[in-house]
Protein backbone atom coordinates (compact mmCIF):
# COMPACT_ATOMS: atom_id res chain seq x y z
CA UNK A 1 0.00 0.00 0.00
CA UNK A 2 1.05 3.64 -1.01
CA UNK A 3 2.19 5.82 1.86
CA UNK A 4 -0.42 8.43 2.05
CA UNK A 5 0.28 12.12 1.91
CA UNK A 6 -0.61 13.81 5.77
CA UNK A 7 -1.84 17.46 6.24
CA UNK A 8 -4.29 19.14 8.32
CA UNK A 9 -7.93 19.24 7.32
CA UNK A 10 -9.30 22.18 6.29
CA UNK A 11 -12.13 23.11 9.15
CA UNK A 12 -12.95 26.79 9.61
CA UNK A 13 -14.06 28.27 12.37
CA UNK A 14 -12.54 25.23 15.27
CA UNK A 15 -9.59 26.29 16.05
CA UNK A 16 -7.46 24.05 14.65
CA UNK A 17 -4.01 24.25 15.20
CA UNK A 18 -0.99 23.93 12.73
CA UNK A 19 0.43 20.88 11.98
CA UNK A 20 3.41 20.82 14.60
CA UNK A 21 0.95 21.91 16.94
CA UNK A 22 -1.15 19.84 19.59
CA UNK A 23 -0.37 16.08 19.16
CA UNK A 24 1.05 17.15 15.69
CA UNK A 25 -0.09 15.06 12.50
CA UNK A 26 -1.12 11.58 13.75
CA UNK A 27 0.73 8.94 11.46
CA UNK A 28 -0.56 6.88 9.10
CA UNK A 29 -0.67 3.77 11.71
CA UNK A 30 -2.68 4.70 14.00
CA UNK A 31 -5.67 5.43 11.20
CA UNK A 32 -4.78 1.72 9.91
CA UNK A 33 -4.83 0.30 13.23
CA UNK A 34 -8.12 1.39 13.83
CA UNK A 35 -9.35 0.34 10.77
CA UNK A 36 -8.17 -2.76 10.83
CA UNK A 37 -9.47 -3.49 14.42
CA UNK A 38 -13.32 -1.34 14.52
CA UNK A 39 -16.09 -4.41 14.37
CA UNK A 40 -18.46 -2.17 12.84
CA UNK A 41 -18.70 0.49 10.07
CA UNK A 42 -21.23 2.90 8.58
CA UNK A 43 -21.04 3.11 4.66
CA UNK A 44 -22.46 6.11 2.74
CA UNK A 45 -23.84 5.67 0.17
CA UNK A 46 -25.95 7.94 -2.97
CA UNK A 47 -29.38 7.25 -3.64
CA UNK A 48 -30.15 7.37 -7.34
CA UNK A 49 -32.45 11.09 -6.20
CA UNK A 50 -29.44 12.51 -4.27
CA UNK A 51 -30.37 11.65 -0.68
CA UNK A 52 -27.58 10.12 1.50
CA UNK A 53 -28.05 6.44 2.31
CA UNK A 54 -26.16 5.16 5.56
CA UNK A 55 -25.94 1.70 6.61
CA UNK A 56 -23.93 -0.39 9.25
CA UNK A 57 -21.58 -3.14 8.16
CA UNK A 58 -19.03 -5.93 8.81
CA UNK A 59 -15.91 -5.05 7.49
CA UNK A 60 -12.65 -5.89 6.94
CA UNK A 61 -9.07 -3.33 6.72
CA UNK A 62 -6.57 -5.16 4.10
CA UNK A 63 -4.34 -3.84 1.66
CA UNK A 64 -5.34 -0.62 1.95
CA UNK A 65 -8.73 -1.25 1.08
CA UNK A 66 -11.69 -1.40 3.15
CA UNK A 67 -13.81 -4.74 2.57
CA UNK A 68 -17.53 -5.39 3.12
CA UNK A 69 -19.91 -7.52 1.78
CA UNK A 70 -23.94 -7.13 1.27
CA UNK A 71 -26.68 -8.07 -0.68
CA UNK A 72 -26.44 -7.34 -4.58
CA UNK A 73 -30.36 -6.15 -4.25
CA UNK A 74 -29.89 -4.10 -1.27
CA UNK A 75 -30.42 0.07 -1.61
CA UNK A 76 -26.39 0.32 -0.68
CA UNK A 77 -25.17 -2.15 -3.00
CA UNK A 78 -27.46 -0.47 -6.16
CA UNK A 79 -26.05 3.13 -5.06
CA UNK A 80 -22.43 1.76 -5.21
CA UNK A 81 -22.91 0.53 -8.96
CA UNK A 82 -24.70 3.51 -10.05
CA UNK A 83 -22.35 6.08 -8.23
CA UNK A 84 -19.18 4.41 -6.56
CA UNK A 85 -18.10 7.52 -4.62
CA UNK A 86 -18.62 6.07 -0.77
CA UNK A 87 -17.79 7.56 2.72
CA UNK A 88 -17.34 5.15 5.11
CA UNK A 89 -16.39 5.18 9.07
CA UNK A 90 -15.14 3.31 11.62
CA UNK A 91 -18.01 3.09 15.20
CA UNK A 92 -15.99 5.15 17.26
CA UNK A 93 -16.73 8.91 16.83
CA UNK A 94 -14.44 9.44 19.87
CA UNK A 95 -11.46 8.60 17.90
CA UNK A 96 -12.76 8.38 14.32
CA UNK A 97 -11.29 7.47 11.33
CA UNK A 98 -13.10 8.58 8.38
CA UNK A 99 -12.69 7.14 4.60
CA UNK A 100 -13.71 9.11 1.62
CA UNK A 101 -13.57 6.69 -1.42
CA UNK A 102 -14.86 4.49 -4.26
CA UNK A 103 -16.29 1.16 -4.31
CA UNK A 104 -16.09 -1.60 -6.49
CA UNK A 105 -17.71 -4.52 -6.53
CA UNK A 106 -15.19 -7.57 -6.53
CA UNK A 107 -15.57 -10.89 -8.82
CA UNK A 108 -12.42 -12.55 -9.07
CA UNK A 109 -13.06 -15.60 -6.91
CA UNK A 110 -9.92 -16.12 -5.25
CA UNK A 111 -10.19 -12.11 -4.07
CA UNK A 112 -13.97 -12.98 -2.70
CA UNK A 113 -12.17 -16.53 -1.10
CA UNK A 114 -9.26 -14.03 1.10
CA UNK A 115 -12.54 -11.60 2.37
CA UNK A 116 -14.51 -14.75 3.73
CA UNK A 117 -11.32 -15.59 5.34
CA UNK A 118 -10.25 -12.46 7.20
CA UNK A 119 -14.33 -12.15 7.61
CA UNK A 120 -14.36 -15.64 9.69
CA UNK A 121 -11.20 -15.48 11.45
CA UNK A 122 -12.10 -11.32 12.56
CA UNK A 123 -15.57 -12.01 13.58
CA UNK A 124 -15.45 -15.45 14.78
CA UNK A 125 -17.34 -16.53 12.15
CA UNK A 126 -17.51 -20.08 10.32
CA UNK A 127 -19.55 -18.32 6.61
CA UNK A 128 -19.26 -20.93 3.63
CA UNK A 129 -17.73 -19.41 0.61
CA UNK A 130 -21.57 -19.89 -1.20
CA UNK A 131 -22.43 -16.98 1.02
CA UNK A 132 -20.25 -15.04 -1.04
CA UNK A 133 -21.75 -16.33 -4.20
CA UNK A 134 -21.71 -13.02 -6.56
CA UNK A 135 -25.03 -13.89 -8.08
CA UNK A 136 -26.34 -13.20 -4.38
CA UNK A 137 -24.17 -11.15 -2.39
CA UNK A 138 -21.82 -8.44 -3.95
CA UNK A 139 -17.90 -8.27 -2.01
CA UNK A 140 -17.24 -4.53 -2.04
CA UNK A 141 -13.38 -2.83 -1.73
CA UNK A 142 -13.47 0.71 -1.18
CA UNK A 143 -10.54 2.21 -2.15
CA UNK A 144 -9.41 5.69 0.12
CA UNK A 145 -8.67 8.80 -1.73
CA UNK A 146 -8.84 10.91 1.51
CA UNK A 147 -8.73 9.69 4.84
CA UNK A 148 -9.35 12.28 7.86
CA UNK A 149 -9.17 11.54 11.85
CA UNK A 150 -8.68 13.07 15.31
CA UNK A 151 -8.26 12.17 18.51
CA UNK A 152 -10.64 12.62 21.04
CA UNK A 153 -8.36 14.04 23.69
CA UNK A 154 -6.77 16.57 21.03
CA UNK A 155 -9.52 17.75 18.86
CA UNK A 156 -7.86 21.37 17.93
CA UNK A 157 -4.59 19.75 17.73
CA UNK A 158 -4.61 16.01 15.75
CA UNK A 159 -6.96 16.37 13.31
CA UNK A 160 -5.34 15.10 10.23
CA UNK A 161 -6.09 13.97 6.90
CA UNK A 162 -4.28 12.02 4.74
CA UNK A 163 -4.53 11.81 0.75
CA UNK A 164 -3.78 8.98 -1.77
CA UNK A 165 -2.63 9.24 -5.30
CA UNK A 166 -5.73 8.82 -7.64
Amino acid sequence: METPHASRPYMPGYGIQGPAEGSGLLPWSWAAERLASARNYWVVSVRPDGRPHSMPVWGMWDDGQLLFTSSVRSRKIRNLQADPRCVVSTEDAKDPVIVEGTAAIITDLERIGRVLELMNDKYGTSIEASFLDPAVNATVAVRPRQVISMRHGDFTGSPTRWTFDA
